[in-house]
């Protein structure tokens, strides 16, 4: 403990360097808290605030920050290299939406046993559905292959205000 500390007042106002007991009986009259700011300073710097009142403002602060941060949803669709005609419109009309709502979109093409020789077909499939996204989305990775699944991301475009 220093025997002198500078204190600033509630509003930020520098009232100087006082003894310690002479900040905290100033403190006790105002029925706040002395905060110690800067302990490392020569003379420490506190401040005469409600502490539970500064909690509460820092906690709603950081909600606020929290509350405005947008949340990254990846949706996945997945696609067989024989997919027909009639699965691939449907989760096309689901891949529209999901866009829509604003989620990111990871499309896939799964090669069970030997239908891995199909590669050209799951990477047409999946440029079919990069194209036909176009006006929802916009490609973020195009196919790549890993392992046995080669997978696509689509993130959606930003809606104008």
């Amino acid at each position: 403990m220093a025997p002198e500390v500078r204190v600033s007042g509630p509003n930020n106002e520098a009232i100087g360097v006082l003894s310690l007991a002479e900040a905290l009986r100033m403190a006790g009259e105002l029925d706040v808290d002395l905060v110690e700011i800067s302990p490392n300073a020569a003379p420490p710097v506190c401040k005469i605030l409600d502490y539970k009142k500064f909690l509460y403002d820092q906690r709603k602060k950081q909600k606020e920050i929290a509350a405005k941060t947008q949340k990254v949803v990846l949706k996945e669709i997945r696609f067989g290299p024989n997919t027909s005609e009639h699965d691939y419109d449907f989760k096309l009309k689901h891949a529209i939406s999901f866009l829509d709502d604003g989620a990111k979109l990871k499309a896939f093409v799964f090669f069970k046993g030997r239908s891995i020789v199909y590669k050209d077909k799951g990477e047409i499939l999946l440029l079919k559905l990069a194209q036909d996204l176009e006006d929802y989305g916009k490609v973020e990775q195009l196919p790549k292959l890993e392992g046995k699944r080669m997978s696509i991301i689509v993130s959606p475009k930003q809606k104008k205000k």
